[in-house]
């Protein structure tokens, strides 16, 4: 059974930045595609980015050069930086994982993926 284990969350001020890692237990797919999603209080679950594992990434345009996800595959993990945090950021933060690479546009979607775990809080205070 996959697991995937989200961490590095907290409360930060706007302008202020975190790093998310994901890590990935039992998952040794060669080809497979993790994604980043978040869900504020009271709204829907929004992708914020993905990555294969040719390292293709895709962002969502609020976060687009601000964040940026990485892979360390010697690690099973994958990092979500986030940098210019916004309170519109806050949100808890979740990743997810599939052993294929979805339709590039649809890596974004959170019914392309398979595995989720159970996730992390980002808080951005103004």
């Amino acid at each position: 059974q996959v697991q995937l284990a989200e961490s590095g969350g907290g409360s930060v001020q706007s302008g202020g930045s975190l790093r998310l890692a994901c890590t990935a237990s039992t998952f040794t797919y060669r080809t497979y595609c993790m994604g980043w999603f978040r869900q504020a209080p009271g709204k829907g679950r929004e992708g914020v980015a993905a990555i294969a594992s040719d390292g293709v990434t895709t962002y969502a345009d609020s976060v687009r050069n601000r964040f940026t996800i990485s892979q360390d595959n010697s690690k099973n993990t994958v990092y979500l930086q986030m940098n210019g945090l916004k309170p519109e950021d806050t949100a808890m933060y979740y990743c997810a994982a599939v052993p294929w690479w979805p339709q590039y546009n649809f890596r974004l979607r959170d019914y392309a993926y398979k595995y989720w775990g159970q996730g992390t809080q980002v808080t951005v205070s103004s």
